[in-house]
């Protein structure tokens, strides 16, 4: 118990007298006599004699254990916080270093259609990040313009303005203003494969560096490890002992341990510091947790070469594994809801999808149609509802087969329409599928079910607003010059008292499918609800782009003969309050981080056209 003390001490102070040794010890001077005779007699040190004093010399035994021991003691790590396996919702990226041979931030280089910091930022968000500090500086302008990022209120942008003059920590220190919680701290240079993130984010450890085997670059940061620990970091090769890994550009960081980089750095000479080597000098007493992937797949881009094997072999290899994954996520899926063994899921081919995620599958050699909910519709969809109102659909011979339907994760899953064949926006135009899609909405709303749930446009207008606003999303030019003549409009469409009837609410020509020539469904019932069934009537001609000429035909066969003034002029209004609402539905989804291109404003213009068209025929 003693052993170490006693040593230290006699290796400094050979010749102190066991009296000395019991009062710099604190141990009482029997214990001394006791255990020097032990040490004597185990060959850690040999005592010699001299008059009436005494030398203690440490064998070779002796110092290779001291050694030992302070090796071993230096080693040691202390935890400063209790809770393990923390979630991490937060995340920094770094993106302020220049390139010289890119006139932008590495993270806005293309990567086969998307921009190298939008997919980061999407993987991110898919595990649970919500909140994204990014520290510009090269050419910041550009990354404030960006257009991916407008309307996002999870984005916060922080200049470093001394980029050229300082390393990646005074960045790192930059953001410390919006950092609240534990984060991951990733490079924006940095392509890598998506398994990689969702492992570091899940590892156990909240202060945890990412690293895999050497990649030859010869820009490698160098990890040593030692009794399990980050032990060592560096470029240069020549002051490793050994090299256990290299550094990918991605680390788990506790608020904790960055508070202490912070209180480190402020007392900082060399402002070329980088923020790894900061987190080691934190890693000398605190414990800092690695996690080695040796097969990663990942690229870092720092000039012209790098980004031309990223783009012609990186992104390759690693989209093709991201799909195996995703499509073994997939059969995970199936075979936890259905309680199969997942062996018996033998094919799955993407089917598309505007908001969801659709497949065709195979279970049990059956085919099946498989819909995933896309990110963040459970805020404005209640999949209960749509559960009750699609079964009631497929008890009308309208809508598929339901095999499985969780109300909770929006996971569905039903019979696949054999010979199905989806319409379009132009064969949706055609005479024969335009008989067939006016019989279904016939056969709907005369059918005499109820719904259960109203969808009131106008409801939905406020609903989709708040969710606008809370999303700090952008309204359109006029919005409220237009919005106000809608409101104007309502006032005279609700003392019409029109009847109520089962709707689908969004009858995309891509929501009919034909089986064969003599059958045909209407899926996807999401929107559903008691309504006016003139808003699908006038949903369909405006999503499949009707002609005056094919509006006409589709109208003769829905009303089996020729509308009225008044139903013409209910199905305009209709027309109106529908584009309105679907351009705040754009808007809203864009505010989330989505891409809908000139969607929320070509709905914005028709509705502008119409109120003119309906203001006309009032007049006449």
């Amino acid at each position: 118990m003693y052993t170490f003390n006693i040593l230290e001490v006699l290796s400094k102070e050979p010749d102190i007298s066991q009296r000395g040794l019991a009062k710099v010890c604190n141990i009482s001077i029997g214990k001394v006599n006791y255990t020097i005779n032990q040490l004597s007699e185990e060959g850690y040190i040999d005592i010699e004699k001299s008059g009436k004093s005494y030398y203690y010399h440490l064998t070779k035994k002796g110092k290779d254990f001291l050694i030992k021991e302070l090796e071993d003691y230096q080693d040691r790590k202390v935890s400063i916080y209790r809770n393990e396996g923390k979630k991490v919702t937060q995340a920094v990226i770094l993106a302020a270093g220049a390139r010289e041979d890119f006139d932008r931030p590495a993270g806005l280089l293309d990567i086969k259609g998307t921009k190298l910091i939008e997919r980061t930022i999407r993987i991110l968000e898919e595990q649970g990040i919500n909140k994204f500090v990014i520290v510009t500086g090269y050419q910041k302008e550009k990354i404030e313009e960006f257009e991916g990022f407008k309307g996002m209120d999870s984005i916060i942008l922080v200049e470093n303005p001394r980029y050229l003059w300082t390393g990646s920590m005074a960045s790192l220190a930059r953001a410390s203003e919006f950092i609240t919680d534990d984060f991951i701290l990733i490079e924006d240079d940095l392509l890598i494969e998506e398994q990689a993130i969702v492992d570091l984010l899940q590892h156990r450890e909240r202060d945890c560096m990412l690293i895999t085997k050497e990649s030859g670059s010869g820009d490698e940061a160098f990890v040593e490890i030692r009794n399990g620990h980050i032990h060592q970091i560096s470029k240069d090769i020549h002051r490793m002992n050994r090299i256990d890994g290299e550094m990918v550009g991605m680390t788990k960081i506790s608020y904790d341990v960055y508070q202490e980089m912070l209180a480190i750095y402020s007392n900082n000479q060399n402002p070329f510091t980088n923020y790894e080597y900061i987190l080691l000098d934190v890693a000398r007493t605190v414990d800092l947790d690695f996690l080695k992937i040796p097969d990663i797949i990942w690229a870092e881009i720092d000039n012209q070469e790098d980004y031309f094997k990223a783009i012609e072999k990186t992104y390759s290899v690693l989209t093709v594994k991201e799909e195996d994954i995703k499509v073994e996520e997939i059969k995970e899926l199936i075979a936890d809801a259905l309680k199969i063994n997942k062996d018996l899921v033998t094919s799955i081919e993407p089917l598309g999808g505007l908001t969801n995620r659709n497949y065709k599958v195979m279970i049990n050699r059956k085919e099946y149609a498989v819909r995933v909910p896309g990110k963040g519709t459970e805020k404005y969809l209640n999949r209960t509802t749509e559960k009750r109102i699609s079964e009631k659909a497929s008890k009308l011979g309208i809508n598929p087969n339901i095999l499985y339907f969780n109300e909770h994760t929006g996971l569905k899953i039903v019979d696949y329409v054999p010979n199905a064949e989806t319409l379009n926006p132009k064969t949706g135009k055609r005479e024969d599928n335009l008989v067939m899609v006016a019989d279904i909405f016939r056969r709907l709303h005369h059918s005499g079910e109820d719904f259960g749930e109203r969808f009131d446009v106008f409801e939905k207008i406020t609903e989709y607003e708040i969710v606008l606003e809370n999303a700090n999303g952008a309204l359109l030019d006029g919005y409220h010059s237009v919005k106000e003549q809608v409101l104007q409009l309502k006032e005279e469409y609700m003392s019409l008292n029109i009847p109520l009837a089962p709707c689908h609410i969004d009858p995309l020509a891509e929501n009919f499918v034909k089986s064969g020539a003599g059958k045909m469904y209407l899926i996807d019932w999401e929107y559903g609800g008691n309504n006016d069934p003139f808003w699908d009537i006038a949903a369909y001609i405006i999503e499949s782009e009707l002609s005056p000429a094919e509006e006409k035909l589709f109208l003769l066969e829905y009303f089996q003969g020729e509308m009225s003034e008044e139903d013409a002029k209910r199905l305009l209004m209709n027309k109106i309050f529908l584009d309105f609402l679907w351009t705040l539905w754009a808007l809203m989804k864009e505010a989330g981080g989505e891409d809908f291109g000139s969607y929320a404003h070509t709905r914005f213009t028709r509705a502008k056209s119409h109120l003119i068209e309906l203001r006309l025929l009032v007049e006449n």
